[in-house]
């Protein structure tokens, strides 16, 4: 990716904070579902660039990550992924 990503902070569940590239976030129209694509930029043994994905939660005023709940989820989003790499 040529453009400069943004940088979010997330934190773990044992309360360390991490600075990492926001790829892109979407939502799935029909389930209001929202998931963010972030890297660490770490790479794997191919010299690929690791992605994280995790669901969206916005309650309290507050945005928080979690896991992925279904299979489905993660196959539509896998679906999302082909799709946008297709584009690259």
């Amino acid at each position: 990716m040529d453009q400069e990503n943004k940088k979010i902070t997330i934190v773990s569940e044992d309360g360390t904070e991490e600075v990492v590239d926001l790829l892109f976030a979407f939502v799935f129209n029909d389930t209001k579902k929202e998931y963010a694509v972030y890297t660490r930029n770490e790479k794997d043994e191919n010299g690929n660039i690791t992605i994280y994905v995790s669901s969206v939660i916005h309650e309290d005023g507050k945005t928080r990550f979690a896991g992925v709940e279904s299979d489905e989820d993660w196959s539509r989003i896998k679906d999302v992924l082909r799709e946008l790499s297709k584009k690259e």
